[in-house]
């Protein structure tokens, strides 16, 4: 029953913090200086693109273990497996114009429906849980970014940048940098715990 409890206001607050942003815009600030008490130190004896490295490298590492014990993975591939074989069989349905065929698969298709709704469910809940640790990471760094825009680091193809240049439309270089270290974290982590080989 308080497990039960817990994970439900788990997710709640993984919704408030997603959805929350856009409607109290200054919560950003708010939870980047509550972030910042623990955080903050940091800064006395590592450069900002190092602390961002080492955040993104928690959080692939974080994602992938939520993902790991709140996903069923069986029946992910299973489901997966199922609509690739049913694709497979409408398209020679369909190259051999066999109607009948094509009906009956149609008919499965949307038997399928429900298992696929249930796998989205599954993806969107360790995202909620996911959010809880690093929406708060995202407003510290955007915090800290924003009292540092002369902090700059050396991107390779496009040499020395500051971090809160623009890279393309909204994405700035210290978010692509957040991204780019916590990929190949989160790849590793996924091979070795065997999760998400669909």
């Amino acid at each position: 029953m308080i497990k039960k409890t817990v994970k439900k206001l788990l997710l709640y607050l993984g919704i408030f913090l997603m959805f929350g942003i856009m409607l109290f815009p200054n919560m950003r600030n708010v939870i980047g200086n509550l972030v910042g008490t623990v955080l903050n130190p940091l800064q006395a004896f590592l450069p900002l693109h190092v602390i961002i490295f080492i955040l993104a490298a928690i959080t692939g590492l974080y994602a992938s273990l939520i993902q790991k014990y709140t996903m069923d993975w069986e029946l992910m591939r299973r489901v997966q497996n199922r609509m690739k074989n049913m694709q497979k069989e409408l398209r020679e349905a369909q190259l051999s114009n066999n109607t009948q065929k094509m009906k009956k698969l149609e008919a499965q298709r949307a038997e399928m429906m429900g298992d696929q709704m249930e796998m989205m469910k599954q993806q969107f809940k360790p995202m909620l849980y996911i959010s809880i640790i690093s929406i708060p990471l995202f407003f510290w760094v955007y915090l800290v970014i924003s009292q540092h825009p002369e902090a700059s680091m050396v991107f390779p193809f496009w040499g020395k940048q500051n971090l809160t240049a623009t890279l393309f439309g909204p994405f700035q270089y210290w978010l692509f940098w957040y991204f780019l270290c916590s990929i190949p974290v989160s790849q590793i982590t996924r091979k070795a715990l065997n999760i998400g080989g669909m």
